[in-house]
């Protein structure tokens, strides 16, 4: 299991105003709205979420990254939990022809508003239980989406995604903090998460659910 912080730089190259997030609007009501995975969380006012995720190319490099780093051929298949509007899908099927790709994400306004070349491969649903046999994919991905979930549910979500798992070609990636620093930054910053655990704390997480791929994390610095 390697450490490999593959979003980092595009998480960096974005500059954020931590203490504003918290005192300029209800953090509360906003984190309410937010966990409802609506329209408002994906493309309406930015104190709810993204406030406005749309198709800008910025996945691509990141796909070429995994496609490299496990091997990514013709007639293989990628799992992305997680997979919101399926642009990172839609960047593995430019880049690699004849790939067998499915999304799964819990938000129904993030699939019915997903890019087009990719819809029909995604569907509405839980990543603790999710609807594939047993080692069905030659890559999972899941970025930012387990520290969304309590703590009992990450055990589930994490041992399903070993499941549906070929081998070790995954990789996971939540949000954490290796100071006090980043643990206020995130706190000031997240609308969403329920588990907050330092890198240790995460990997110890991962080895007990008998999870072998890559994990990765974003650092509020």
């Amino acid at each position: 299991m390697t450490e490999i912080n593959l979003l980092q730089p595009m998480h960096a190259s974005t500059k954020r105003d931590y203490v504003q997030r918290v005192v300029e609007h209800d953090k509360a009501e906003s984190a309410a709205v937010a966990r409802q995975w609506g329209r408002d969380y994906w493309d309406g006012d930015r104190r709810y979420g993204y406030g406005g995720y749309r198709y800008d190319g910025r996945w691509r490099p990141l796909a070429q990254t995994l496609i490299d780093r496990y091997g990514i051929k013709p007639g293989m298949s990628v799992l992305d939990v997680g997979c919101g509007k399926g642009y990172l899908l839609y960047e593995f099927t430019q880049l690699v022809p004849d790939l067998t790709i499915a999304g799964i994400d819990v938000s129904e306004y993030g699939i019915a508003n997903a890019k087009e070349d990719v819809r029909p491969q995604l569907r509405v649903g839980s990543a603790v239980e999710l609807p594939y046999p047993d080692h069905s994919f030659d890559l999972v991905v899941s970025l930012g989406v387990l520290h969304n979930l309590p703590l009992e549910d990450v055990f589930r979500a994490v041992s399903e995604i070993e499941r549906v798992g070929r081998g070790a070609s995954k990789y996971l990636m939540v949000e954490s903090f290796r100071n006090e620093r980043e643990k206020a930054n995130l706190l000031y910053w997240q609308l969403t998460c329920l588990s907050f655990h330092g890198p240790d704390t995460w990997a110890w997480i991962y080895d007990k659910c008998g999870y072998r791929g890559d994990h990765g994390f974003i650092f509020f610095e």
